[in-house]
């Protein structure tokens, strides 16, 4: 009787420890296990956010280079990847930023998570209790299913076995054009060859392209005004249409009497530049005696050069002639006028001598000839 007691009340004891844990129950995976890696004194527990998980479950191994130096304690859906918790010996120092990455021990092992320093940048820190290795570190090697369905796919409806399908076309095409094959490589050579030897150009090119495009995007603001502003523009034009056809008829009829203006006038506009040419021809003969002689213009009637050679003191002396001769009024008058050398000839007929007379009609330049005081007599 009393060792039946003793049976009911252990039977009793049992049924309310599983009711009470029965709310938390989840497989014998979901109780940790005696005997395995991280449960030690001085362990510490990190997470790691990993793409895919595969058939892992908790209490899967944790390994670094083929050591197992922890456990799967949790894993959990975040957001659309896995988040895994994991217990770590003390003992096992890792970088900061180190990678997680899902594994399998052989070709029909287990899965585990293997723990490994960073490959392409420098290690950062140290691991401890509370990090978290983030999805950038997390990766899965592909699973032994993963890879024959690859293999089944490639072998059955891939490629490859097309490869003499593929094979026999390509022969049936080139059959006969040898040469055409032959050149057309020799073609992509040399093309080849140009462009890498305008590789320098080429990166140029592109770099100012890249600059003209961020000039654009620079002016993104005055070409957003401007695209607001070229509707309200198009409209005042589609306003003004009728007005600007008027304008532009105005001026085709104004070009038109302009036009047979310049036809009726073309005569006299060319005659009067030919009687120009004679004056220009004689402005241009007379040189710098011209410039020299406008210097007796703020001291008529004597040359400016002149002054301080007859003025000195409070006296000054002066021989002034006075020329009026027939030769000397055509050469100060009318010289470079239709009447040039009247006047001259008329004093040839009275009997002046040629050569004393200072005359472009005649002789030389009237600024530049000597004057003589029997001149006329």
């Amino acid at each position: 009787m009393r060792s039946r007691g003793l049976l009911a009340l252990t039977t009793t004891g049992l049924a309310v420890s599983i009711s009470v844990t029965a709310c938390g129950w989840q497989g014998a995976n979901s109780l940790p296990l005696p005997g395995t890696e991280g449960r030690g004194s001085g362990s510490y527990t990190i997470q790691a956010q990993l793409p895919d998980l595969d058939t892992m479950e908790r209490n899967s191994r944790v390994r670094v280079g083929d050591v197992t130096v922890g456990t799967v304690t949790n894993i959990e859906r975040q957001d659309w990847h896995a988040l895994v918790t994991m217990t770590i010996n003390g003992d096992v120092v890792l970088p900061a930023n180190s990678t997680a990455t899902v594994g399998q021990t052989s070709l029909l092992g287990s899965r585990h998570i293997e723990l490994a320093p960073p490959q392409n940048v420098p290690p950062q820190g140290r691991l401890h209790d509370g990090s978290i290795i983030p999805l950038t570190s997390g990766s899965t090697y592909p699973t032994t299913e993963k890879t024959l369905a690859a293999m089944s796919l490639l072998l059955n409806g891939g490629g490859l076995g097309q490869i003499q399908d593929i094979t026999a076309a390509l022969s049936t095409a080139f059959t006969g054009r040898e040469n055409d094959l032959r050149s057309l490589i020799e073609q992509l050579d040399v093309l080849v060859s140009s462009l890498n030897d305008q590789i320098g150009d080429i990166i140029a090119a592109n770099e100012s392209l890249n600059n003209l495009v961020s000039q654009i995007a620079d002016q993104k603001p005055v070409l957003d005004r401007a695209v607001r502003a070229i509707p309200d523009a198009l409209a005042v034009l589609k306003d003004q249409r009728q007005h600007l056809a008027d304008a532009l008829d105005t001026l085709g009829k104004f070009s038109a009497l302009t036009v047979d203006s310049v036809n009726q006038t073309k005569d006299n506009l060319v005659r009067e530049l030919n009687e120009l040419a004679p004056v220009l021809r004689s402005l241009a003969d007379s040189g710098p005696a011209l410039t020299r002689s406008l210097s007796v213009l703020t001291t008529f009637p004597w040359v400016k050069e002149n002054v301080t050679k007859w003025f000195r003191g409070d006296l000054a002396n002066a021989n002034v002639v006075f020329d009026f001769t027939l030769s000397r009024l055509d050469t100060a008058l009318f010289t470079g006028t239709r009447w040039e050398g009247n006047l001259t000839e008329l004093e040839l007929q009275w009997g002046r001598t040629i050569g004393q007379l200072p005359s472009p009609y005649t002789a030389g330049n009237p600024l530049l000839a000597p004057y003589h005081f029997d001149q006329g007599r």
